[in-house]
């Protein structure tokens, strides 16, 4: 099946044109958005960015998840060429994993937001169901980026 995929001819495109380059960028942008408005609602629950109401973060997540979209859709488009390799990667193992695993925390997280940011914004704090799962969240998410480079510079010395 690996090899199937490998061989088709959109894996040929990504390997033999733009189709890397452009597949990586895209992936980059959806690095850069779900973790940057992470790391925004991460701030905020540790106490700053105070001008920003907590109701208000809730506006992010459609923007998280569409960028997790696209992700997901460039992710698998930088696999398929490589999808023999990628399966004998450990670290690949692992950032695909912390994917999966950010993904539903981050769900669950998005939740507990809907649920009670007005209660946060009216007492002025997080509670610590949200502050646990909101942090949680955002440093699953930058284990997905340590993830990502280490797959990258780790499995190629592997492949070598």
């Amino acid at each position: 099946m690996l090899e199937w995929l490998a061989n088709t001819s959109y894996a040929n495109w990504v390997n033999q044109s733009a189709g890397w380059p452009i597949a990586l960028t895209i992936h980059a942008f959806g690095t850069a958005v779900v973790f940057g408005f992470m790391a925004i609602i991460g701030l905020r629950l540790l106490g700053l960015l105070r001008g920003i109401p907590y109701s208000s973060l809730n506006s992010l997540f459609p923007y998280v998840w569409v960028a997790l979209g696209f992700q997901v859709l460039s992710g698998f488009t930088l696999w398929m060429p490589k999808g023999s390799q990628y399966f004998h990667d450990g670290m690949f193992d692992v950032k695909f994993t912390l994917v999966i695993v950010s993904s539903v925390v981050l769900w669950f997280f998005q939740r507990i937001m809907k649920q009670e940011a007005a209660k946060w914004d009216a007492a002025g704090a997080v509670s610590p169901r949200g502050r646990k799962v909101g942090l949680a969240s955002a440093l699953l998410w930058a284990g997905v980026i340590v993830g990502g480079r280490m797959t990258a510079y780790l499995g190629s010395l592997y492949l070598q």
